[in-house]
C-alpha cells in the first residue's frame, strides 16, 4: 500500500556522490510505485527548486577522512526540520548517515515516526571510540539499521550492538547500458582511461596520474579522461605535463543526466582510491555501460568486483602494480571483452528495482501491526542535543 516517506539526507542534489545517488533513485523508484516521497535535505546557493524536495538550513563541507563531507548548519535549523516532519505527517522516515552531525542526529531526536537508517561510509574509528557512548542513545532510536555493503556492516558492527542488514547501492539500467553514444567521439583508435569522482586525497587519483605518466614513458598508447573537480585540480594540471602532455583530458563537473555518455566513451575506467570507499557505484555504473573495471583491492569495492572476473584489482597507493593493470587490459582485447560480459551480468544484479524491492520489504515490516515499542533516548541526552546546533550556528 502507499506509503508517506521522508527522507533525511545531508547529501543530495547539486552535490554529487554515492550517497545522493542512492537517495534520488530510491526515492524516484518509491514514487512511480505510488508512495509519496520527501526528501529533507541542506539548503545549498546551486540547487535548483524540486517538488517535494524540502531544504533546511545550508549546507557547508567539511575535509574528514581523506574527502570533503556534508554538514547541514544554520540558526533555525532544528524548528526547520521539525517544520517539515511535522508537514509532512511521514508513516516512516529514512535516514542516511543516520549518526552523522548535524541532520541525522536531530531527525532521530525529533521524528515521532519510525526510523530506519542506512549506513554507507567505512571511515576512521576514532570518532565512535570518543562519542561512541553519547552515540549509542542515538542508535538505538533506529527501527532498523542497514548497510549498503559487508564492508560498512562491519564498520558500524565493530561499534554498536544489534543486527544491520544489507541493503546496497544500485544501479538505473535504463541509463546506464552498453549502446550510449560517446561524449567524446574517437577517430582515432587510441584507448581511453576514464576517472570519474572528486578530486580528494582518499580517490586516489594521483596514483592514477602517475601510474598514466609510467605508461606513457613505455609507449603505450591511451589517453586519460577525468571527469569531476575538487582541491587536488592544480596539483593533478601539474602532473598531467611532461611525459602526459597531449594525453589527458579534463573534463570538469558533469551532470547526471550526461555522466552516461563519458562512460561510453571509455575502453577502461579505474577508480584508484586509497581506503573509505564502501562500495563502489562508479564501478557499477561502469560495468553497466560494458566498461572493463581496474579497482584498487578494498573491501567496499569487491562487493562489486570479482578479481579477474569481471574487473582488475591492484593494491592502493602503488602507482606501479596500477600502470601494470591498466596495461594489461589496454593490451588484451579478449580480457577486455571477458570483462565487459561479465560486469554486465553483475551489474544487473544491482538494478534499482531490485534494491527498492529489499526496502518496501523493510518498511513493511515496520509498519504491519504490532510495531515493536520505540526506545526513547533519556531526558538528560536530549538536554545536550541543541548544543549540537549550536556549536555550528
Amino acid at each position: 500500500m502507499p506509503r508517506r516517506i521522508g527522507i533525511i539526507t545531508q547529501a543530495y542534489h547539486p552535490m554529487v556522490g554515492g550517497v545522493t545517488e542512492h537517495v534520488d533513485a530510491t526515492a524516484r523508484v518509491l514514487r512511480g510505485r505510488g508512495h509519496h516521497v520527501t526528501v529533507v535535505t541542506s539548503g545549498h546557493p546551486a540547487a535548483v527548486p524540486e517538488p517535494d524536495v524540502v531544504r533546511v538550513g545550508r549546507n557547508v563541507r567539511l575535509q574528514y577522512n581523506g574527502a570533503e563531507n556534508n554538514m547541514t548548519v544554520g540558526m533555525r535549523v532544528v524548528e526547520e526540520l521539525g517544520a517539515a516532519l511535522e508537514r509532512g505527517r511521514f508513516d516512516l522516515v529514512h535516514v542516511h548517515c543516520p549518526i552523522a552531525p548535524t541532520l541525522p542526529l536531530l531527525a532521530l531526536r525529533l521524528s515521532r515516526s519510525p526510523v530506519v537508517g542506512t549506513f554507507h561510509s567505512v571511515s576512521s574509528d576514532l570518532p565512535y571510540r570518543l562519542f561512541g557512548s553519547w552515540l549509542a542513545p542515538f542508535y538505538r532510536r533506529l527501527h532498523r539499521a542497514l548497510a549498503v555493503s559487508e564492508a560498512a556492516r562491519e564498520y558500524i558492527g565493530r561499534h554498536f550492538d544489534g543486527p544491520v542488514e544489507i541493503v546496497p547501492n544500485g544501479v538505473d539500467l535504463s541509463r546506464f547500458r552498453p549502446g550510449i553514444a560517446p561524449a567524446v567521439p574517437r577517430e582515432d583508435g587510441v584507448p581511453t582511461i576514464l576517472y570519474v569522482g572528486r578530486f580528494d586525497p582518499r580517490k586516489g587519483l594521483p596514483e592514477l596520474v602517475e601510474a598514466c605518466a609510467i605508461l606513457a614513458r613505455e609507449d603505450v598508447p591511451f589517453r586519460l579522461m577525468l571527469v569531476g573537480d575538487g582541491a587536488l585540480r592544480p596539483k593533478i594540471e601539474r602532473m598531467a605535463r611532461g611525459p602526459l602532455r597531449g594525453r589527458v583530458r579534463f573534463e570538469g563537473r558533469v551532470g547526471n543526466d550526461r555522466l552516461p555518455a563519458y562512460y561510453a566513451s571509455a575502453d577502461v575506467f579505474c577508480s584508484p582510491a586509497r581506503g573509505g570507499e564502501s562500495f563502489g557505484l562508479v564501478l557499477l555504473e561502469a560495468m553497466a555501460c560494458g566498461v572493463p573495471v581496474v579497482a584498487t583491492d578494498l573491501p567496499g569495492y569487491r562487493t562489486v568486483v570479482t578479481p579477474d572476473v569481471d574487473g582488475e584489482i591492484v593494491s592502493p597507493r602503488d602507482a606501479v602494480g596500477l600502470a601494470k593493470g591498466l596495461e594489461r587490459l589496454l593490451r588484451d582485447p579478449r580480457r577486455r571483452a571477458a570483462f565487459r560480459a561479465q560486469g554486465l551480468e553483475k551489474a544487473r544484479r544491482f538494478g534499482w528495482d531490485s534494491v527498492v524491492d529489499r526496502l518496501e520489504a523493510v518498511y513493511d515490516s515496520l509498519l504491519a501491526p504490532p510495531l515493536r515499542r520505540r526506545v526513547t533516548i533519556p531526558t538528560t541526552r536530549l538536554e545536550r542535543v541543541p548544543s549540537l546546533t549550536s556549536a555550528v550556528r
